[in-house]
């Protein structure tokens, strides 16, 4: 089954209540507005998009260790893949096609990093309950997101949704006081740092198929 044809199926049980989800009916309209007013307000717009130079970066991983963009990007092609962290549904999903497109990126010569502005050990998680092979790289108040682009402020009536529906304390989650989440973004950088692929979705019910990428890392990897 498609990526988004597994996330649409997700949120048509979610906002129907089944079980296990039995959200409570009101919180569909607050979010459906949170989500309309980001998009209204032109952020994606303003995101790095093709023929932008992808700024480097350096972050630790689940464990710890220091990855950096431009290490990745002396090796071939840099895969890199926003996403708003472990507590997100859509999130996990979209890793595990991530995770199921390896073989086909390792091909082509292409490394694979996923950025969340969530702690380490949260990122963890993600590896592990998502089965994971692929770094985790964690992004203490979205300062790489800024520098994409990517970076917005929830409404305080989602935050109030988040905390007290949810149980979801972003800045426990995050170790970061900002309630800020990085638009789900993916970008294929050449080794030049130029981006060659983007794809920026204020609603993180949406996502890009991996296989998507592949006619950009074909091209890449016939002219090296």
């Amino acid at each position: 089954m498609a990526l988004q044809d597994r996330l649409d199926a997700f949120r048509a049980d979610f906002e129907a209540g089944k079980p296990p989800y039995n959200a409570p009916a009101w919180i569909h309209e607050p979010m459906h507005r949170a989500t309309k007013e980001l998009i209204d307000s032109g952020g994606a717009e303003r995101a790095l998009t093709v023929g932008d130079t992808a700024p480097l970066f350096t972050l630790k991983d689940a464990d710890g260790h220091e990855v950096s963009s431009a290490d990745l990007l002396a090796r071939g092609p840099l895969i890199v893949s926003f996403y708003r962290g472990i507590w997100c549904p859509y999130c996990n999903m979209d890793l595990q096609a991530l995770e199921a497109a390896i073989p086909q990126f390792q091909k082509l010569g292409a490394s694979l990093v996923a950025i969340s502005p969530q702690t380490p050990p949260n990122s963890r998680r993600s590896q592990r309950e998502n089965n994971l092979h692929f770094p985790i790289l964690s992004d203490s108040g979205n300062k790489v997101a800024a520098a994409f682009g990517l970076r917005f402020t929830l409404p305080e009536y989602l935050i109030d949704v988040y905390k007290n529906v949810f149980k979801n304390n972003l800045p426990v989650v995050n170790g970061d006081p900002s309630w800020t989440l990085p638009m789900p973004a993916r970008y294929v950088i050449s080794q030049d740092g130029t981006i060659l692929y983007a794809e920026v979705n204020p609603d993180y019910t949406q996502r890009p198929e991996p296989e998507d990428l592949i006619p950009v890392l074909e091209k890449l990897h016939a002219i090296a």
